[in-house]
């Protein structure tokens, strides 16, 4: 009888997908690789053919997510439209990545939690937020050259609106039950709205 054949990218995301949901479930200090191979219910010695340790399965884990981070920048940075239109954009592409991603950010949760040291984070999120509040004073500024936004908007008010999103995502890791993607308008009416520029009477 020939060998089934394995599809070995197949294989590799279905390991990674089980890493996780553990991760997430049990946090990432009290999972062992046996964990993981049990929810991908395949034996230990499968998964080292992929990962050679838990944090090799961590930072694959993340690839893909900050991958798509920079997806969201970039269309936002040179997409065509408005500049608040884009920043609209943003804002709600984040919620809905993390909506689909909540396991990932429970995984971020449980690590910060633990007093993890930042160079041991799958993610180097002091440059992740540098780099979204670069982008969205970028937008501020060129809403307030077309004249949509009052002048003076610029870098401080970008840190607010990252905030607020990261206020509105923690929330909801604590409370699941709040509706985190319905949660970007009220952050685009508080955050944005407020900085348009006043017709004169």
């Amino acid at each position: 009888m020939t060998p089934k054949r394995v599809d070995r990218s197949a294989r590799r995301e279905e390991i990674l997908a089980a890493a996780v949901r553990v991760f997430a479930r049990k946090g990432f200090a009290a999972t062992r690789i046996d964990d993981v191979a049990r929810e991908a219910d395949i034996g230990k010695g499968s998964v080292y053919l992929y990962f050679d340790s838990r944090d090799a399965l961590l930072s694959a884990a993340f690839e893909a997510f900050a991958a798509r981070s920079r997806t969201v920048l970039q269309r936002a940075r040179e997409g065509t439209g408005p500049p608040l239109e884009r920043l609209g954009s943003l804002v709600r592409s984040v919620l809905a990545a993390l909506a689909e991603d909540p396991e990932l950010a429970h995984i971020l949760l449980d690590l910060w939690s633990s007093g993890r040291a930042q160079s041991q984070l799958p993610l180097d999120m002091p440059s992740v937020y540098s780099e979204y509040r670069t982008v969205i004073a970028e937008l501020l500024r060129e809403a307030e050259a077309e004249g949509t936004v009052r002048q003076g908007v610029g870098q401080h008010h970008a840190t607010v609106i990252v905030g607020a999103v990261e206020g509105c995502l923690l929330q909801w890791l604590l409370e699941p039950r709040l509706p985190i993607t319905e949660l970007a308008e009220p952050i685009l009416e508080v955050c944005v709205e407020g900085l348009r520029r006043r017709k004169e009477a």
